[in-house]
């Protein structure tokens, strides 16, 4: 008789009931992007704030998949819908800032790839978030894996766009992320019927219905992210109304600004 399939993050558990995961392979990997990203940094006076910034980044990160969160994601929609939000939206724009500082003197990227990095980002978004592929990454860790490597991967390109262009671009690139976010959330919010099939028998123990569960997750995306999205926009959008004519950094003064008050 063959073995019941046990999804990345564990069997979904019932409240009281949640696992850290403590996968060596994870740890491994989690320990060695540290050391490269800290050696990339360096130790040089000028960049202590940038490891600060890729520390919380990489912190943030490793909670997202050690933490009991990994673990709840496997019996709710909404927990691995914020465990979305916090690598795309948190993890991933610290991590870029970490990585690779100040812009500040250095080329743009180009046209291209803001517009390539944006569209890549929200390819991934919308497809692992469809039904079919959502429940493929519970049923199958090779596919959950690659969900996390794109969706990652697509976020960093994204960031790395929105860092390194002027403030108007900056400012289109994150106002079309959010527009896109919250269509999709709209969509699985206003659902008729529940679409995740992994989640119908998992969601009563946490006290809500597959629906409900399916509802929350939709906010979550709709309404913290927007939110947090629409700030990022809205401070891209006042730098580029200060720029001059030479390429500058585009920075949130959230992440930045430290950085700026020693120069």
């Amino acid at each position: 008789m063959a073995e019941a399939f046990v999804p990345y993050c564990g069997a979904a558990p019932v409240p009281g009931a949640e696992s850290w995961n403590l996968d060596p392979a994870l740890l491994t990997g989690l320990a060695i992007g540290l050391v490269g990203g800290v050696s990339l940094i360096g130790w040089s006076k000028g960049r202590h704030h940038d490891l600060i910034f890729f520390a919380v980044g990489w912190a943030t990160l490793a909670l997202a998949f050690v933490s009991p969160l990994c673990n709840i994601s496997v019996a709710l929609f909404s927990a691995r819908a914020l465990q979305h939000m916090i690598l795309t939206l948190v993890a991933a724009p610290l991590l870029v800032r970490g990585l690779f500082g100040s812009f500040r003197g250095r080329r743009s990227v180009g046209g291209l790839f803001a517009m390539s990095s944006t569209m890549a980002f929200t390819f991934c978004f919308w497809f692992w978030h469809s039904p079919l592929p959502y429940d493929a990454t519970l049923e199958n860790n090779a596919v959950y894996w690659a969900m996390h490597v794109t969706m990652l991967g697509s976020a960093l390109a994204l960031w790395v766009a929105v860092f390194r262009s002027r403030g108007l671009i900056a400012f289109s690139i994150v106002s079309a992320t959010g527009l896109q976010m919250s269509m999709f959330a709209a969509l699985i919010t206003f659902a008729s019927a529940p679409l995740y099939e992994v989640h119908a028998l998992t969601t009563a123990a946490w006290g809500l219905t597959w629906m409900q569960d399916q509802q929350l997750g939709g906010v979550l995306i709709w309404v913290p992210a927007g939110l947090l999205l629409v700030l990022y926009s809205a401070t891209a959008l006042a730098f580029s109304l200060r720029e001059s004519d030479e390429p500058e950094e585009f920075a949130f003064p959230a992440l930045t600004g430290a950085a700026e008050s020693r120069s």
